[in-house]
């Protein structure tokens, strides 16, 4: 479908795009995907690994999800609990570090949004998993700009993040050393809290459901892959959890089994019309969506999510990243991030049917569909540098070649079904039949032309 687009969103972003930004910061173009096999084994972990081996000594093989989550999330000793795992030091790079130009265009895309739904007195921008705190940076560099569209509007940043060690990041990134951690034992939900430079109050907490309730866009980026799965296969017998156990052979080494019998995730999470041979259901992420549909419903707002991903085809995508290089997932565990893409058709099933559910559509066309290809023009007439150029014709590339993040990368979205409802005709007697006006198409996930 190709629609004008719309004129309240073609000025917002001939408003932030006609010009060169005033700080254009170029980040290194490497990404997950732009990466080899490790050369060597790396040196396990033993504090992990000597931990994991003494649960499944005690309880027997453990499901992959429990695997995951005791690897990242450990409050001791979890991968992202105690590291900066992000930028050209770490071990993957997120399309925010690429380059700001993805979060400018995320940023209009939210005051779009906004603006769709009615201008409402109240906006939180809620963001999953915020990694450095780049990508909220760039979007709040947008409000900043578009400050007169905002108007009055109580404009506030709520991050969700379980990492100390990225929440010091995030906060010196945001609000420089405008910021408190909660004092030990206080019972509030929000354990730091800030204020930007613009004077935007910025919040801390470590669960989604512990942000306040009222009209909210959220931004979950890099989130959902990082989320633990269940993995199952296709046996004669019937479905069967893969499992971690000790390789009885090697004691310092973990391996995958297989469930000899049905286990209550097996019985319970796979479709009974499932047919691939092996599947990976991410029970937490299906949560996460029924509370994000659900406060959608309740409080207005949207939500985008943006991931590698695929729509109920693929099959077994777990896999550990170190040092931007492939590794093992069950070597040195605790060393490595851990990922997998997400299955947008189960995020779809699981939202159920009170919202409405746009994409999966490849990033390549959501960011050029977001004008892009304009903002690139804009830069590029105003950049008289060699070396900056070609750094942005890099991340440019990085971002939209199919063979890079272009394809491999998608947005999917929620929203209010107001937001695709036409509007109601008027009452009383008319004259003159008119067919009702269409609702204004979302910026990204509808073929747009500037006019």
């Amino acid at each position: 479908m190709r629609a004008c687009f719309g004129v309240k969103t073609q000025l917002l972003i001939s408003r932030v795009f006609s010009r060169p930004s005033t700080a254009v910061r170029w980040r290194a173009a490497q990404t997950r995907l732009l990466c080899s096999p490790p050369t060597g084994e790396e040196k396990p972990r033993h504090s992990m690994l000597r931990h994991l081996t003494t649960k499944i000594k005690a309880t027997g093989p453990i499901p992959v999800a429990e695997y995951m989550r005791e690897v990242l999330t450990n409050p001791v000793t979890g991968y992202y609990v105690r590291n900066n795992m992000l930028g050209p030091d770490g071990d993957f790079i997120t399309s925010p570090e690429i380059s700001q130009i993805f979060g400018e265009l995320l940023g209009v895309w939210i005051i779009s949004e906004w603006m769709a739904a009615g201008r409402p007195k109240q906006l939180q921008l809620v963001e999953l998993g915020p990694g450095k705190g780049s990508l909220a940076s760039d979007v709040l560099r947008v409000f900043s700009q578009l400050r007169s569209v905002l108007g009055g509007a109580s404009v506030s940043l709520h991050l969700v993040e379980v990492s100390p060690a990225l929440s010091r990041l995030q906060a010196q990134s945001l609000t420089g050393s405008h910021s408190q951690e909660a004092h030990a034992g206080e019972a509030e939900p929000v354990y730091r809290r800030g204020e930007t430079a613009g004077g935007l109050p910025v919040s801390w907490y470590r669960r989604l459901e512990d942000v306040p309730a009222g009209f909210s866009i959220f931004l979950a980026h890099e989130f959902f892959d990082a989320l633990p799965i269940h993995k199952f296969q296709r046996t004669q017998k019937g479905w069967r959890e893969v499992m971690v156990d000790i390789d009885p052979e090697k004691p310092d080494q973990l391996r995958f089994v297989v469930a000899p019998s049905p286990t209550l995730a097996s019985s319970t999470l796979v479709q009974a019309d499932e047919g691939r041979g092996h599947v990976e259901v991410c029970a937490e992420g299906g949560v996460i969506i029924q509370q994000l549909a659900r406060r959608i419903l309740e409080d207005g707002g949207a939500a985008l999510i943006g991931d590698y991903g695929h729509d109920g085809t693929k099959t077994d995508t777990f896999r550990g990243f170190k040092g931007h290089r492939l590794h093992d997932v069950l070597s040195s565990p605790g060393s490595a991030d851990l990922t997998a893409d997400v299955d947008f058709s189960f995020l779809r099933r699981m939202a159920g049917g009170g919202v409405a559910c746009l994409g999966p559509v490849p990033q390549r066309i959501f960011l050029k569909n977001m004008g892009i290809d304009s903002r690139m023009q804009v830069l590029l007439r105003s950049c008289g540098d060699a070396s900056t150029r070609q750094q942005l014709i890099a991340s440019y590339d990085v971002l939209t070649n199919p063979a890079k993040m272009g394809e491999r990368f998608h947005f999917f979205g929620l929203l209010h079904p107001r937001r695709l409802a036409r509007p109601a005709p008027p009452a009383g007697l008319t004259l003159e039949k008119k067919p009702s006006p269409a609702p204004l198409p979302v910026a990204g996930f509808t073929e747009l032309s500037f006019s």
